[in-house]
């Protein structure tokens, strides 16, 4: 593993125990598969923290998916480049595309904007918990920050497909793991995302936008609220993933600087 700063290394610590919360997990050696015991979204492999040795190679990654197919989970695989360099080149060897995204830490004293009036943090009881939940499944169903079609009929069944996991996710917000934030208007999530505390660092995530109601900073306002409850909780670290550069450039205005890059890789399509 390539020497890194204390801020890519606390990153390192928190993605390998976020996981451990919901997921068993498998040793592959130089990598770990990480294997979901609840209803939600699958997890992935990704390098075996504070391993020392050779770096994984194409028959480490080829034999995490053949464990991954007879799981019946996704192949798929998450790091950063900066802290692990060699492993890009071994996921790919085995056909693996892989997607580059800014990993952006908020640089403290950065001021944050006013509360959008419709943007709250959901309790677990919320009324609109089950629909903050599937917007974002919605919403990456039809990538960028485009006006799309997808509305509130898709994100109705959705909510009906995914039912099965807002019991789970509601007992994450009463633990604490979990806070989501929603934009609702007019009885419908519009936008949802989340940030997931773990001690003095928490991610944001799953971010996403109705396709129908994007182009209104919507995003924007989540993600403010979202920062301003990591505040609220002590949280020192907040950093998040953005999807591309336009994204990385909106989360600019809340104070995220880009400083290193997060790598995930899946089957190309």
């Amino acid at each position: 593993m390539t020497p890194v700063n204390a801020s890519l290394r606390g990153l390192e610590h928190y993605y390998d125990s976020v996981p451990r919360a919901a997921a068993r997990t498998e040793d592959f050696g130089p990598l770990t598969l990480f294997v979901r015991e609840s209803p939600g979204h699958p997890y992935y492999a990704r390098p075996t923290l504070d391993r020392t040795g050779p770096a994984a190679t194409a028959e480490d990654v080829e034999r995490v998916r053949a464990r991954q197919r007879e799981l019946g989970v996704p192949e798929a695989f998450e790091w950063v480049a900066e802290v692990t360099p060699d492993l890009r080149a071994a996921v790919e060897a085995t056909g693996l595309r892989v997607h580059a995204h800014p990993l952006m830490i908020r640089a403290e004293g950065t001021p944050l904007p006013d509360p959008h009036p419709a943007v709250r943090i959901l309790g677990p009881e919320d009324p609109f918990l089950a629909g903050a939940l599937a917007v974002p499944h919605v919403a990456f169903a039809a990538p960028g920050t485009a006006l799309g079609e997808a509305g509130p009929a898709e994100l109705a069944a959705a909510i009906t497909a995914r039912a099965a996991e807002v019991p789970g996710a509601a007992d994450r917000i009463r633990a604490g793991r979990n806070v989501l934030a929603a934009a609702v208007e007019d009885g419908v999530a519009l936008c949802s995302g989340m940030h997931l505390p773990v001690g003095r660092v928490s991610e944001i995530a799953g971010v996403g936008t109705l396709p129908t109601a994007r182009r209104r900073g919507l995003g924007f306002a989540v993600t403010a609220a979202l920062v301003a409850d990591a505040r609220a909780r002590s949280v020192d670290t907040v950093f998040l993933s953005a999807g591309d550069d336009d994204v990385a450039r909106m989360y600019g205005r809340l104070g995220f600087r880009e400083v290193a890059t997060a790598l995930i890789a899946e089957p190309a399509e």
